[in-house]
């Protein structure tokens, strides 16, 4: 919030009607929130301007849900066009002239899902494919990344990227498998890992680009930062574990991977990089805990045990970041946000 009154909404309405221009509102946001003594270090992103747009979100839920419901009786690509359709009409009303955050995300969230679900659909009951083929899934993830696109271009919501990268994700993965039968099932590394790091770099662009996190910018890197997480952690997890039956060396793997994305989480300051690991950790720490005296109560140890590093983390990120960017090269520091 900008203060004497005058919010980040306001400005982007601004935009919407011709007002001002992107880069003039930009700039008018940058110099506003520099004089504030909010630290790029709290890592702040849009998702509410207040309780209304829960209550609306909640109305988009019902609306959508029954259209679906009542165009199902048609068929099921009839369903899924119609929700679509409305999903950017409602946009042109809650994004566009209103600037909702929260119904923005979920309206454009709707929207990518349901081209995905609707090509896949025509595509895979076209005769031309067979049974389980991955084709119209690749063809889908296309589709559903030019669909963000357009919606980008018409409402510039942050997410928009992010979900467009996961479409063509969704793509990547189906042509793999596709080329390589099976290599989802037994080594999703090799196909994870590379899209989760390419997310990631893609994310880390926009941190570099707004080192303060002013601008619109920021919001984009946040949901690039919160797709890259379990791209990578979980491929990496499933590749040198196994688990569903973690054992000693195992768990000291999850815990050493855990301290590795720490640092890097630290480092770029984007705490979504922790949050992905988190269940892993749980059941690494459970699994230690297990042949200890607290076998019995080991969940609950465990999960005390997390929360108390997390509630730790969060208390000390800024002292901790502060010195470690400090340890940093000056090329490296001079690209990663500013410490307070």
């Amino acid at each position: 919030m900008i203060q004497d009154g005058l919010s980040r909404t306001d400005i982007d309405l601004a935009v919407s009607q011709g007002v001002i221009d992107r880069d003039i509102a930009d700039r008018l946001l940058a110099f506003a929130a520099s004089q504030r003594s909010t630290s790029a270090d709290e890592e702040s992103f849009r998702l509410l301007t207040g309780f209304n747009d829960i209550f609306v979100t909640i109305g988009l839920a019902l609306f959508l849900g029954a259209t679906y419901w009542l165009a199902s009786n048609v068929s099921t690509w009839v369903a899924t066009l119609a929700v679509a359709i409305s999903a950017w009409a409602l946009a042109e009303i809650f994004t566009l002239k209103r600037r909702m955050a929260l119904p923005s995300i979920v309206l454009l969230a709707v929207f990518v899902a349901m081209i995905f679900a609707l090509i896949a659909e025509l595509a895979g009951s076209s005769a031309s494919f067979k049974a389980n083929d991955p084709v119209p899934f690749v063809v889908a993830g296309i589709a559903a990344a030019a669909g963000a696109s357009v919606h980008w271009r018409r409402f510039h919501v942050p997410i928009t990227v992010a979900a467009g990268f996961a479409a063509l994700a969704a793509s990547a993965a189906a042509l793999a498998n596709l080329a390589i039968p099976g290599i989802l099932e037994h080594q999703p590394i090799l196909v994870f890992l590379p899209l989760g790091l390419v997310a990631f770099g893609i994310a880390m662009r926009f941190d570099m680009s707004d080192r303060q996190r002013l601008t619109r910018r920021t919001d984009i890197a946040f949901w690039l930062h919160l797709l890259a997480a379990p791209l990578i952690v979980h491929s990496v997890v499933w590749n040198i574990t196994d688990p569903s039956d973690l054992s000693t060396v195992d768990s000291f793997l999850i815990v050493g991977l855990f301290a590795v994305l720490s640092l890097v989480a630290i480092i770029v300051d984007r705490r979504a990089l922790l949050v992905s690991s988190l269940s892993y950790l749980i059941y690494a720490a459970w699994t230690l805990l297990h042949m200890t005296r607290w076998e019995t109560n080991g969940w609950a140890m465990a999960i005390l045990c997390v929360g108390a590093l997390v509630l730790l983390l969060s208390v000390a990120w800024r002292p901790m970041r502060a010195g470690v960017v400090r340890l940093l090269p000056p090329a490296i520091a001079n690209m990663v946000p500013v410490a307070a």
